[in-house]
C-alpha cells in the first residue's frame, strides 16, 4: 500500500513538472514571438518614417527647449495669455461634461439591457453587448473627423464623438457593477407585482448608484483630455487654440506654453477633485469618528 502511494505521488509529481515545463516552454515561445513582432514593427515604422528614430533621438528635447526658452523670455505676457485662453477652456470642459452626461445616460440603459438577471429581453443580451463593443472600439477622433465633414467644425461634433465612445466604455463598466448587485430586493419587488422599471429604480439603482457615479467621474477626467485632443482636428475648445499656437511656430510659443499650462492645471484639478468624491462615494467620509463618540 505504501509503495502504491509512493508511486502515485511520484507519477503525479512527474506529471506536474512536465506540465510546468510545457507551460514555461509555451510562455517562452510566445514571449519570443512578441519580441520579434515588436522589433519588426519598429523596423518597418522607422523605415517608413520621414526621419530615422535613432538619429533623431538626440534632438527629442529641441522643440520643448525652444518653447520653454521663448515662454521664459516673454513670461510677462503669460498672465494675459492665460486669461485669453479661459473661454476656450470653458468650452472644452462643457464638451466633456455634456458628453459624459449623455454617454452615462446611454450607458445605463445599455448596461441594464446587457446584464444577466436584469435584462428585460435576455435573448438580446449578446446583441446589446456587441453594440457596446462596437461603440467602444471606434476611436473618438475617427467619429469626430466624420462628423466634422458632415456638420462642420465646432464643439458639437466633439461632444457627439466623445459621448458615443463614452456609452460603450461606461456601459461595460456599469454592466459589471450590475452583475454584482444583490438580487433579493429585485425578487421581493417582483413578488409584489412591480414592473421592470420599478424594480430597476427601487431595487437596483440604490445599490449601484455610487459606483456608477464614481465611474462617470473617472470618465469625465478622460473626456476632458479627449476633448482637448479633438481640438487638434478642428473640434473647438482649448485644443484648437493649442494647435494654432504650435502651428504658427516661432513667435507664438509663449501662447502655446500658456495654453498647455492652463490645460495641465485643469486636468490636475479635476483629477484631484474627482478622486476625493470617488473615495467618499465608495468608502464613505474620510474623516474619523469624533472624540467621545464611543463613550
Amino acid at each position: 500500500m505504501a509503495d502504491f502511494t509512493a508511486n502515485t505521488l511520484d507519477a503525479t509529481r512527474a506529471h506536474y513538472m512536465a506540465l510546468t515545463r510545457q507551460r514555461r516552454l509555451y510562455g517562452g515561445i510566445m514571449l519570443l514571438v512578441f519580441v520579434l513582432l515588436l522589433a519588426s514593427g519598429f523596423g518597418i515604422a522607422n523605415d517608413r518614417n520621414a526621419g530615422g528614430f535613432l538619429p533623431g533621438l538626440p534632438h527629442i528635447f529641441d522643440f520643448p527647449a525652444d518653447v520653454v526658452a521663448e515662454a521664459w523670455q516673454k513670461r510677462a505676457n503669460l498672465p494675459g495669455h492665460l486669461r485669453d485662453a479661459i473661454p476656450a477652456l470653458i468650452e472644452t470642459i462643457n464638451i466633456a461634461a455634456v458628453a459624459t452626461l449623455t454617454g452615462a445616460c446611454g450607458a445605463i440603459v445599455l448596461s441594464l439591457f446587457s446584464t444577466h438577471g436584469l435584462a428585460p429581453w435576455p435573448r438580446l443580451i449578446p446583441l446589446f453587448r456587441r453594440v457596446m463593443d462596437l461603440m467602444r472600439a471606434i476611436p473618438e477622433i475617427v467619429i469626430a473627423l466624420v462628423l466634422i465633414f458632415v456638420l462642420g467644425g465646432g464643439p458639437v461634433p466633439a461632444a457627439i464623438a466623445i459621448a458615443f465612445h463614452t456609452v460603450g466604455a461606461l456601459g461595460k463598466l456599469f454592466s459589471e457593477v450590475n452583475e454584482n448587485a444583490d438580487q433579493k430586493p429585485l425578487e421581493g419587488l417582483a413578488s409584489v407585482g412591480a414592473t421592470w422599471p420599478q424594480r430597476m429604480m427601487l431595487g437596483l439603482v440604490p445599490q449601484v448608484a455610487p459606483n456608477w457615479f464614481s465611474y462617470a467621474l473617472l470618465r469625465f477626467e478622460i473626456n476632458i483630455r479627449a476633448s482637448a485632443i479633438l481640438g487638434f482636428v478642428g473640434a473647438g475648445g482649448i485644443g484648437y487654440e493649442l494647435k494654432n499656437a504650435i502651428s504658427w511656430g516661432q513667435g507664438k510659443f509663449d501662447e502655446a506654453a500658456a495654453v498647455f499650462i492652463l490645460l495641465f492645471l485643469t486636468i490636475v484639478f479635476f483629477d484631484q477633485m474627482s478622486s476625493v468624491v470617488r473615495n467618499r462615494l465608495t468608502h464613505g467620509s474620510m474623516k474619523g469618528p469624533k472624540k467621545g463618540a464611543a463613550q
